[in-house]
């Protein structure tokens, strides 16, 4: 029996006040009965910008110009009788009324209310892409805990993330952990969700973080999800066989790096954007660029395949 070919789809994540277009796949069609986001086969001679312009209006009438596209993420999935590679982007410039030209119902929902279970696998990293944040904060050195505390409040507080990782690996466990307790709250008032850096015993004693960022040490010792899909995970990978790993753990997103040379590895060179589009194209789940980055490098990260950066130099106070 020869091997599956791969369908090449072009998949439009359409905003409009918050919320984005959502349609309900028919019946009769392979995985029928569940929600997607509107979009359809590349055809031949097509950009992926082309096809997704031609699908949406035949879909739903919205007309969408080609430069307003950008990228979200590229998922390959093998459902066993077929297989998909989803090309994603969003635009929040669609003209027009929604209208469900093929007979399928459509609405706009909030990214808050999209629920796997309502979607095919391969729709799921999309969701995990639409509810993360262009940058993934992480916490620099400091002197002590007392100076970290202060030096948080102060960068939280300037740069307000979405997404704070609180790494501090020249702390001991005890020390780490009354920084954890204490950087709840002060997440908390921000506006900030905490993911934790270490082992998953560090969810067990603080439930309200968002979630735990597995270093390579920690993950390479674990063969399953350590959590519940209440939780974020996240693993630190860089190279092939980390992805792969992450990938069996169940990660909803990864960090792989570094993208350029960084102080805190010296010796190692960047892997450039060419190997890390490479990488990052063996991920099904969203992946930040990570190394010697910075907020401008954000658009460059994103057309390389990455949800967005990850780092410490640009939002870290006295970094």
């Amino acid at each position: 029996m020869g091997a599956v070919e791969e369908i090449h789809v072009a998949v439009g994540v359409i905003f409009r006040a918050g919320k984005v277009l959502i349609a309900r796949r028919p019946d009769h069609l392979h995985q029928g009965g569940l929600l997607e986001f509107p979009g359809g086969k590349v055809e031949s001679g097509e950009t992926v910008q082309q096809a997704l312009v031609r699908e949406i209006l035949e879909e739903t009438g919205l007309r969408i110009a080609p430069d307003s596209l950008e990228p979200v993420i590229e998922v390959r999935h093998d459902y066993g009788d077929k297989r998909v590679f989803l090309d994603v982007w969003e635009t929040s410039s669609a003209e027009g009324d929604p209208e469900g030209l093929e007979g399928q119902a459509i609405r706009w929902l909030d990214p808050g209310q999209l629920s796997d279970a309502d979607f095919p696998a391969a729709n799921r990293p999309i969701i995990r892409a639409l509810r993360l944040p262009s940058h993934y904060a992480i916490t620099g050195a400091a002197a002590d805990g007392n100076a970290y505390g202060e030096q948080l409040t102060q960068s939280l507080t300037a740069a307000a993330p979405e997404l704070c990782l609180l790494r501090a690996p020249e702390l001991g466990d005890g020390a780490y952990e009354k920084l954890a307790e204490w950087a709840l709250e002060a997440c908390a008032a921000c506006g900030a969700e905490l993911m934790l850096h270490g082992a998953p015993t560090l969810i067990r004693q603080f439930p309200r973080a968002r979630g735990l960022h597995l270093p390579w040490r920690e993950a390479r010792q674990i063969s399953a999800r350590p959590l519940t899909a209440d939780y974020l995970l996240a693993v630190s990978c860089h190279n092939e066989e980390e992805i792969a790993h992450a990938l069996q753990l169940q990660a909803d997103f990864i960090t792989l790096g570094p993208v350029r040379p960084t102080p805190s590895h010296p010796g190692e060179p960047g892997t450039g954007w060419p190997r890390f589009r490479e990488l990052a194209a063996a991920s099904t789940v969203p992946v930040y660029a990570l190394g010697g980055l910075d907020l401008t490098d954000i658009a460059e990260a994103r057309s390389a395949g990455a949800q967005g950066i990850a780092g410490i130099s640009f939002w870290w106070h006295n970094a």
